[in-house]
């Protein structure tokens, strides 16, 4: 088991976030947090970073305690995509990706290996025309993919991911979430909190669904179903299929 997350509380205050929270990740699998806002998804995933600390539970990554773990340790396994990037340097573009290299140098001087590792990401991300631009000139959709394209340059066994296509068009959509599904054949593991039910249902193999910080259901794609959604989002949806895809679509808010 690469990941194994069992029976994490988080509370803010006398406010509780997460409730006996529990997951598994396998190695090469893609697990969806899906849930309404506020349902506490991006708590989850930053308890998983350990930018948070959960008051109970405990998170182990490949044996390993995450609490336990250095920084470093933790920034060679885990590569962090945030929902939005708060502070944003006048670096370039390439410099900024690079800085996803940081945790395996003894000292900040990028060697070849790692100059052509951030030019391979570049190339797959098709930003070459923003490579030398600045991050603070850039969209948020842009600024979204470097993001990205630094977790990437950690080359970290487990991806998460805060609402990776968050500001991006249709297009970038479908790009980032086949770039996520394609690191599965490296063996890398991903979590991504999504709020696209379409999305998730495609490119994940499980999902969790949570409701009031609590896991309402779990499993794989088939958990998608009318009643479910309508328990978790309050929302009647209907399911229909095309081309062998099963589509929701909201009919009415209950």
């Amino acid at each position: 088991m690469k990941l194994k997350v069992k029976g994490i509380e988080f509370s803010y205050s006398s406010r509780r976030i997460l409730n006996n929270v529990d997951l598994k990740l396998k190695e090469g699998e893609i697990l969806s947090l899906i849930g309404p806002n506020g349902s506490g998804k991006t708590t989850l995933l930053k308890c998983i970073n350990r930018i948070l600390k959960p008051q109970y539970g405990v998170m182990m990554l490949n044996g390993e305690d995450i609490q336990k773990m250095t920084r470093k340790n933790i920034a060679k396994n885990i590569g962090y995509v945030p929902q939005t990037e708060k502070n944003t340097f006048p670096t370039t573009v390439f410099d900024t990706i690079l800085m996803g290299r940081k945790p395996h140098t003894n000292n900040w001087g990028p060697k070849e290996k790692d100059l052509e590792i951030v030019s391979e990401i570049i190339e797959t991300l098709n930003i070459e025309d923003l490579s030398m631009k600045k991050t603070n000139e850039l969209s948020g959709g842009q600024r979204q993919k470097v993001m990205i394209g630094r977790a990437l340059a950690q080359e970290a066994e487990v991806l998460i991911l805060d609402e990776p296509t968050s500001n991006l068009d249709l297009k970038h959509q479908l790009e980032v979430l086949q770039l996520i599904n394609k690191q599965k054949e490296k063996g890398t593991s991903a979590i991504m909190a999504i709020h696209d039910l379409n999305q998730a249902k495609r490119f994940s193999d499980k999902l969790i669904m949570l409701k009031n910080g609590e896991i309402h259901s779990a499993g794989d794609p088939t958990i998608l179903n009318r009643r479910n959604i309508r328990e978790v989002y309050g929302v009647k949806v209907n399911i229909n299929k095309n081309n062998g895809h099963e589509w929701i679509y909201p009919v009415e808010s209950i």
